[in-house]
């Protein structure tokens, strides 16, 4: 886990971790002073480098980010709770009720550990790199970690947003290692009483900030008689965090023995079970035989799934090389009827996997999901929306009309991720289908796309959305989704559901046109055909329009979601169509909006500084919102400004960002001469995609201080 520097030496390195622990112990001290002689890597220092910047004050004003602690007294004295930063790192979305307990199979966990964190994702109103790192195959994991070399990593709350979403669970890192770690390890150890208090100051972060839990890697050699007070530690670490919040995980990583050892294990054994047995699993180290992931499930007994094996895709001595044969590893352990943790997917990022970023990933995960198949389903309750964002893109739609085209990074924004499956031969699929990041989108800042031929040998096409867990009632429930299309391409949407008695049946929602040829020609795949009950055009030149249907199956479990595309021409070869969005909703689903004189608006911290002779000015604020009766709550929140002259609007509003939360800072923002009041509006975002029309929301208004 205390993975060296990313360099060719990883042989080297690797041998030395795993036959000379105290020589690589004092590689890694020397490699980190030459890393803080040769860059700053605090958060507040990471942009510029430069010898002179000012040291990172959390108590003051600034653009939000997420950071980690890096001492026990850092810890203990609850310093975090007084920073500046702190509200804004609480995660605005809550792990459903169903994800609570872990099911009882084999599960996937990630350790994110890419390039160090706290990258890009610290940001946490978010950035400006359209290609900052993300992951979108949520529907492949089952616990996501967030790893540093930090003492304290507390995760950027949007991963905790995202993976909430999705069902995953969310793990901080606390890790002692080095030279300095073992220090830290000393003091943390120094009494049981010591051990319970710093077992409380994590509970009480995890809480406070909403994620789910702790790994626990003590990577440090310990006196023996320090090891009951270890236990101590992670018994009452366990303890408090399942009364705290029921359905956490402290996971504890192959490390340290219980003779106080630096000895990773590479399995479960009498050397580790002791840990093992007072948390709620263990991460094992990456560089296993092919008969440990079996004998550990043996040791684990009725907690075989509990066992998380290591693979390292970096591949330093990890069992199949890792990489591009991760599966090989996989495969094992899935046959050994154990759980998997994937170590550092991040590679495909950092070292730059060809072609580009976007379709390296698709094809890694492609091949965890061909050795494990998926594990997370959705859409699982009403109402379900999904935009296809991936928290990162070119520019910002809503309702098909762009707010902005500047580049943009925010993971918390990711909406349901489609489980579109990559195929090796992708290249001779007669439809290729992508999410699209850089084409107009509907809303957000993605869209699905599916461009290629149809002839008459395959006259139609059809491509995995999403695998479902609906239980659909007695009320009739609609499908509604934005496309645009060209050259007689028609899209469509087939369902796969099950009776009561496992019955299958297909369902078409198809594509505007003649209803009797449509289902004359697709009564032969699908039970039902239905047509668009809607069709509305936004009657604009963005070729948008929107197609809905009304299904109404009683006692039925929607299972599977398919887009079908075909062509309304035979004639016609090329196919071209884009999905924008789907929204999936019940009577009464639709969103809800409270009036706008039922919310509180608040600006704190407002500083106007001069930004040069013109008389102009920059305004940095932070907007504090919440209905009076403080019930309504929104995941999600557009901030709009519109820039007044004599108390009327400037002309035009403008998107600033999107709040995951209730809180937003405006940092720096440039307000021209001759500008009287800035007008902030907030604009709530409902859970089926809609939001709150702009004259109909709150707003602020703050006067140009001269």
């Amino acid at each position: 886990m205390a993975s060296p520097p990313r360099c060719p030496c990883f042989p080297l390195l690797s041998y030395i971790k795993f036959h000379h622990p105290r020589l690589f112990s004092a590689l890694k001290t020397l490699t980190s002073l030459l890393s803080s002689i040769v860059m700053d890597s605090s958060p507040a220092a990471a942009d510029t480098h430069a010898a002179d910047a000012p040291p990172f004050d959390p108590s003051k004003p600034a653009v939000p980010i997420a950071y980690p602690l890096k001492t026990l007294d850092e810890l203990e004295s609850r310093a975090y709770f007084t920073s500046f930063h702190y509200p804004f790192n609480r995660a605005a979305v809550k792990l459903g009720g169903a994800a609570a307990a872990l099911p009882n199979r084999p599960r996937i966990l990630v350790c994110h550990d890419m390039a160090g964190g706290y990258t890009d994702d610290r940001f946490v109103q978010g950035g400006d790199n359209a290609d900052a790192y993300a992951i979108w195959h949520w529907y492949l994991i089952d616990v996501f970690v967030y790893f540093s070399h930090n003492m304290v990593t507390l995760p950027p709350p949007c991963w905790t947003n995202t993976a909430h979403s999705h069902g995953v669970k969310v793990l901080g890192t606390f890790i002692f290692e080095w030279d300095e770690g073992k220090e830290q390890a000393n003091k943390l150890l120094s009494t049981k009483e010591s051990a319970r208090m710093y077992a409380e100051r994590l509970t009480e972060l995890a809480v406070a900030l909403g994620f789910d839990g702790w790994l626990l890697n003590f990577e440090v050699e310990l006196d023996v008689k320090q090891i009951p007070n270890l236990k101590e530690f992670v018994s009452h670490l366990s303890k408090a965090m399942h009364s705290s919040l029921p359905g956490s995980l402290v996971i504890w990583y192959d490390s340290v023995t219980v003779d106080g050892d630096l000895a990773w294990q590479d399995q479960l054994n009498e050397k580790n079970k002791a840990f093992f047995d007072l948390c709620d699993g263990i991460f094992t180290n990456y560089t296993w035989k092919e008969n440990y992931p079996k004998l550990s499930g043996d040791v684990a007994g009725d907690r075989k799934f509990d066992v998380y094996v290591g693979i390292d895709v970096f591949g330093r001595n990890t069992y199949g090389g890792g990489q591009w044969t991760t599966n090989v590893a996989l495969d094992v352990i899935k046959k050994s009827d154990v759980s998997a943790a994937i170590f550092a997917p991040g590679w495909v990022y950092e070292t730059k996997q060809e072609p580009d970023f976007q379709t390296a990933q698709n094809r890694w995960w492609g091949l965890v999901e061909n050795s494990w198949g998926t594990v997370q389903k959705y859409p699982k309750e009403l109402p379900f929306y999904s935009n296809f964002d991936q928290g990162r893109g070119f520019h910002v739609y809503h309702d098909g009309l762009q707010v902005s085209s500047a580049p943009w990074n925010n993971i918390s924004l990711q909406s349901f991720q489609p489980f579109i499956e990559y195929a090796e031969d992708s290249a001779k699929a007669s439809i290729k289908v992508s999410v699209n990041l850089e084409n107009a989108s509907y809303n957000g800042g993605g869209n699905i796309t599916f461009s290629g031929t149809l002839d008459d040998r395959a006259s139609e096409f059809t491509a995995r959305l999403f695998k479902a867990e609906l239980c659909l009632g007695k009320s009739p429930v609609s499908f509604t989704y934005s496309v645009k299309s060209s050259n007689n391409s028609l899209l469509g949407l087939a369902l796969i559901s099950t009776s009561a008695v496992e019955e299958e049946k297909r369902i078409l929602l198809a594509a505007p046109g003649n209803a009797l040829l449509t289902t004359t020609r697709f009564a032969k795949h699908f039970e039902t055909v239905i047509m668009p009950r809607e069709v509305t055009s936004l009657g604009d030149e963005s070729g948008w329009f929107m197609q809905k249907s009304t299904v109404d199956m009683p006692g039925h479990t929607l299972k599977e979601i398919r887009a079908i595309c075909y062509r309304s021409v035979p004639s016609s070869l090329e196919y071209n169509a884009t999905l924008g969005d789907i929204k999936i909703t019940s009577d009464g689903d639709d969103s809800k909006f409270p009036p706008a004189n039922s919310w509180l608006i608040e600006s704190r911290f407002i500083v106007w500084t001069s930004a040069g002779p013109d008389g102009s000015k920059r305004l940095s604020v932070k907007l504090v919102w919440k209905t009076v009766d403080d019930d309504d709550v929104f995941d999600k929140c557009n901030v709009y400004v519109d820039k007044m002259t004599n108390a009327a609007s400037g002309g035009s509003i403008e998107y600033v960002g999107t709040a995951a939360g209730n809180a937003f800072y405006v940092s720096e923002m440039e307000v021209v001469s001759g500008v009287s009041g800035v007008k902030f509006t907030v604009q709530p975002c409902g859970g089926d995609g809609g939001r709150q029309k702009l004259e109909d929301c709150p707003f602020l208004v703050l006067p140009v201080e001269g």
